[in-house]
């Protein structure tokens, strides 16, 4: 339930109107993170001056979308409000019935849209219905942080295959490791707290076989209040993985090559995928409905999948130690800075002792 009422005082107020209910409208798309593929995450505020009347989001695929439970919460006050959506309102009929023809029948006076939908199915339509209803839209407030939040469903939609984000930690020197040593800890609580919140936000982790044998990982959400564990999935060539190994939970999925043995796998209720390389397995996850991989698995694994320019989204945390002699986090170094894949749109953050760098290699996909 959100107040009816004005935004709290902060730095967001001095934004400009538009701005600054999208910034409300983004926080609840932000609530069904991890939760709605194939669908993507959205978020809707309906305001009456400067009052929300209403607010909602779209919890999972299957129930009604963020404009739908907006309305409800606004009833009759919907009639002459602005409505601030985070992704072009759908104008066909699938699981629900369009959302444009809805807004207009509630006497919707004005809608701001931070995003268009890529799908063809929308792809303009949406907006196109609204004004044709005599409805003023305005597209564009918010636009930069509805594209993150929605780059998974984007790249599903668009690519039929998921949005990769690799994380890992490393120290100042650049090692993720010390030479065997299994379950040495490089970042700080103030990192691993923020990568549940990741886990949490997104559909599937990934790894490797070596991390699997070397670490047994459960890959959950721990400590997240309402947190929802990703599907695990394994990128093991031969199957060699114990099939008693941790995060073998409900959902879990294999990927392997063609002509490995997964019975015992298949016995403890493992999805498996045959795939002759990456490109063809992350297919594959698509056709589960997934829509973000993060990329949790060791060197051998990351670099594989910067090798085949798969790795869309990178998230580092540095920490203020060194090792010397360890583990790098890519197996096979470039050997000219020529080659070096250089990241775009760089964040940097502090969390804790921690220095935490994000970035993009490859863009997200708009309409």
């Amino acid at each position: 339930m959100v107040k009816r009422t004005a935004p709290p005082p902060g730095p967001e107020t001095s934004l400009p109107p538009d701005e600054r209910f999208m910034a409300l409208a983004l926080a609840q798309a932000a609530r069904g993170l991890g939760r709605t593929a194939p669908n993507p995450p959205v978020g809707c505020v309906l305001v009456q001056g400067d009052m929300v009347v209403g607010a909602g989001f779209h919890p999972a695929a299957g129930e009604p979308h963020a404009e739908v439970f907006a309305l409800r919460e606004a009833g009759d006050r919907a009639r002459g409000a602005t409505a601030y959506i985070t992704l072009e309102p759908c104008a066909h009929f699938g699981r629900t019935p369009p959302c444009a023809d809805t807004l207009t029948a509630a006497g919707v006076g004005r809608v701001v849209v931070a995003a268009l939908d890529p799908n063809p199915l929308v792809a303009g339509q949406g907006v196109a219905r609204l004004r044709a209803a005599g409805i003023e839209v305005v597209v564009g407030p918010g636009k930069a942080e509805a594209l993150r939040q929605q780059a998974g469903f984007r790249s599903l939609v668009t690519r039929g295959r998921p949005w990769v984000v690799a994380k890992y930690a490393m120290t100042l020197d650049g090692k993720v490791a010390a030479l065997n040593e299994g379950g040495g800890l490089v970042s700080s609580p103030a990192a691993r707290e923020r990568t549940m919140t990741w886990r949490n936000e997104l559909d599937a982790i990934a790894v490797g076989r070596g991390t699997v044998g070397a670490d047994n990982p459960a890959l959950t959400t721990r400590g997240v209040p309402g947190g929802r564990d990703p599907r695990p999935v394994v990128f093991d060539r031969r199957a060699r993985s114990a099939p008693d190994a941790r995060l073998w939970r409900a959902g879990a999925v294999l990927v392997t090559g063609p002509e490995a043995d997964t019975s015992a796998h298949k016995a403890a209720g493992v999805t498996v995928l045959r795939a002759e390389h990456l490109e063809e397995a992350l297919t594959a996850l698509g056709t589960l409905g997934l829509s973000s991989l993060l990329l949790e698995g060791g060197p051998t694994l990351l670099s594989a999948f910067l090798s085949a320019g798969l790795v869309d989204e990178v998230r580092v945390f540095i920490a203020p130690k060194l090792l010397g002699a360890g583990l790098s986090p890519l197996g096979d170094p470039v050997r000219s800075m020529h080659l070096a894949q250089s990241l775009r749109d760089v964040t940097t953050e502090q969390l804790g002792p921690d220095v935490l760098i994000t970035g993009f290699l490859n863009d997200i996909p708009r309409l």
